[in-house]
């Protein structure tokens, strides 16, 4: 809770950040320089932790172990798609949704293995963000949060009601009298999904802007989700669900500190 807590706070000096200077503000991102400084933090931290972390856990770990982590943190993160599945009123993905929960933490051994694809069970993604732009909730400016990224500030109050729903699930309170392994179930998620993201860093880097390029890819990926496309997302996003690859976990929450 601590990262999110930070990072909604970041946005009370939002009203002192305007446009880069001698620019025109754009509607989409009216706290750029904010951003812009957000990100380049996040860059650092990213360039001297995660990203060396993440190599390491790659080149030492086997991928069918790799794969084996990933299935089990989305499983455990899966309840969040599951109530925003039916809080946006689709029904059926909300059904599908929780077959594909109750199956992969049974047979597929709390989510080690994902039997629910094979059984034709889809996976969807949706979080409280997506929900409210359901509903007809604009976006807001983009923003760019401390540590946990690309978001908008839409998303950003989202991620609020997401964390408090898995924190109270049966599954999160088996961590919450062992903060130590709660902080282990986070660094584990963090440095899986930052591992994932490794073969789109040349794609970044090659960028003219990456902060415009990350921002561009993470507006549409949102509208996709929320609006649809004639596109499938694997047209639009071949890089990002490439078949075979590893399913990706839904943003880690940051647990307690330990007392």
């Amino acid at each position: 809770m601590q990262l999110i807590a930070l990072a909604l706070a970041a946005c009370s000096v939002l009203a002192g950040c305007a446009a880069l200077p001698g620019g025109k503000p754009d509607p989409s991102d009216r706290f750029e320089r904010f951003n812009r400084s957000v990100y380049k933090f996040n860059t650092a931290v990213d360039h001297a932790i995660l990203r060396p972390l993440a190599r390491t856990y790659v080149r030492v770990t086997p991928r069918p172990v790799r794969i084996g982590v990933s299935n089990v943190v989305t499983n455990l993160g899966y309840p969040v798609t599951l109530v925003n599945s039916f809080l946006q009123g689709r029904i059926s993905d909300g059904m599908t949704d929780t077959a594909r929960l109750l199956v992969n933490s049974t047979i597929g051994i709390g989510g080690l293995f994902d039997p629910a694809s094979g059984m034709g069970l889809e996976r969807h993604e949706q979080d409280f963000g997506l929900t409210l732009g359901h509903w007809g909730l604009h976006s807001g400016p983009y923003l760019m949060l401390p540590l946990l990224g690309p978001s908008t500030v839409r998303d950003g109050v989202g991620l609020v009601p997401d964390y408090l729903l898995l924190h109270e699930i049966e599954t999160v309170k088996l961590f919450r009298n062992n903060p130590y392994a709660e902080w282990s179930l986070f660094s584990i998620t963090t440095i899986n999904r930052r591992a994932q993201l490794l073969d789109e860093d040349p794609i970044l880097e090659r960028s003219y802007d990456s902060y415009a390029f990350l921002r561009g890819a993470y507006l549409q990926r949102r509208d996709y989700l929320i609006h649809g496309s004639d596109q499938s997302p694997e047209q639009q996003f071949p890089d990002s669900d490439m078949q075979g690859a590893e399913p990706a976990p839904p943003a880690p929450s940051a647990p307690s500190a330990p007392k």
